[in-house]
C-alpha cells in the first residue's frame, strides 16, 4: 500500500472515531440535563433512565479507546496525527467522568423525592447544570472546529460556575443552620452541586486539549479556581 492509501485510511479511520466522540458527547449532554431536569421535577423514573443510560456511554469510552489503540499501532501516526489521537483519548476520558457525576445526580435525586424540599434549590442547581452543558456542547464544537478562541472562551466561563457553586453552598448552610429538617436534604444537594462543579472542570481539561490541539501548547495551569472549598466529596463518586 503506498503513502497516499495509508493517509487515506488513516483520515477515514480517525473521521469514524471522531464521529464516535461526538455521539459519546450527545449522550453525556442528554445525561446532564435528563439528571437535572429528573432532580426539580422529582421524577424517579427519568433518574433511573440516566442510570441505566450510563453504561452506553462507558462502552463508548471503552470502544474509542479500543480504536485509538489499534489505529496507533497499524498506522504509526506521524507528531502530529498522533497528538489528535491522544487527545481523543483524554477528551473521551473526561466525557466518561463527567457522565459518572450526572449519574451521581440521578442517584440522589431517587433519595431527595421523600425529603423536605429545600425552596429554590433544585432550580439552581439545574440552571447551574444548563450552564455546563451548554458548555460541554461548544467544547465538542471547538474541538470539531479547532476553535481555539471559543475553547478559551470556555476556561472563562468556568469561572461563572464556580461562584454558582460557592453561592449554592452559602445558601444550603444557610438553610441548615434556620431549620435542623434541611440538614439532611441540603447535604444532598450539596454533593449534586459539588459534582457539577466538577463537571465543569472536566469540560475546561476537553477545552484545554483543544487549544494543545491548535496550537501544541497547553494553557497555563495556574487559573485560579473560585472554588475554595473542597470537603471529601469522592465517597459520592
Amino acid at each position: 500500500m503506498n503513502d497516499r492509501h495509508i493517509v487515506s485510511a488513516f483520515d477515514s479511520e480517525l473521521e469514524e472515531i471522531q464521529a464516535h466522540v461526538m455521539k459519546m458527547g450527545g449522550l453525556v449532554e442528554k445525561a446532564i440535563l435528563d439528571a437535572s431536569k429528573s432532580l426539580k421535577n422529582h421524577d424517579e423514573e427519568l433518574a433511573e433512565q440516566v442510570r441505566g443510560n450510563d453504561k452506553a456511554i462507558d462502552a463508548l469510552e471503552e470502544q474509542i479507546n479500543d480504536e485509538c489503540a489499534r489505529l496507533i499501532a497499524l498506522r504509526a501516526p506521524t507528531a502530529t496525527d498522533l497528538r489528535v489521537v491522544l487527545s481523543v483519548m483524554k477528551i473521551i476520558g473526561n466525557l466518561e467522568r463527567i457522565g459518572d457525576y450526572a449519574k451521581n445526580m440521578a442517584k440522589r435525586t431517587s433519595i431527595l423525592v421523600h425529603m423536605t424540599p429545600v425552596e429554590g434549590a433544585r432550580g439552581a442547581l439545574r440552571r447551574m447544570a444548563r450552564e455546563v452543558q451548554l458548555m460541554l456542547k461548544d467544547a465538542l464544537d471547538a474541538y470539531i472546529q479547532r476553535d481555539a478562541e471559543l475553547a478559551h472562551d470556555i476556561l472563562e466561563r468556568d469561572r461563572d460556575i464556580d461562584q454558582m457553586y460557592n453561592a449554592l453552598f452559602r445558601e444550603f448552610l444557610t438553610f441548615m443552620m434556620e431549620d435542623p429538617r434541611h440538614i439532611t436534604p441540603c447535604m444532598h444537594l450539596h454533593f449534586i452541586a459539588k459534582n457539577t462543579e466538577r463537571m465543569g472542570d472536566h469540560v475546561t481539561a476537553i477545552a484545554e486539549q483543544v487549544i494543545y490541539l491548535v496550537t501544541g501548547q497547553t494553557p497555563d495551569e495556574s487559573r485560579p479556581k473560585s472554588d475554595h472549598y473542597d470537603p471529601a466529596l469522592h465517597s459520592a463518586e
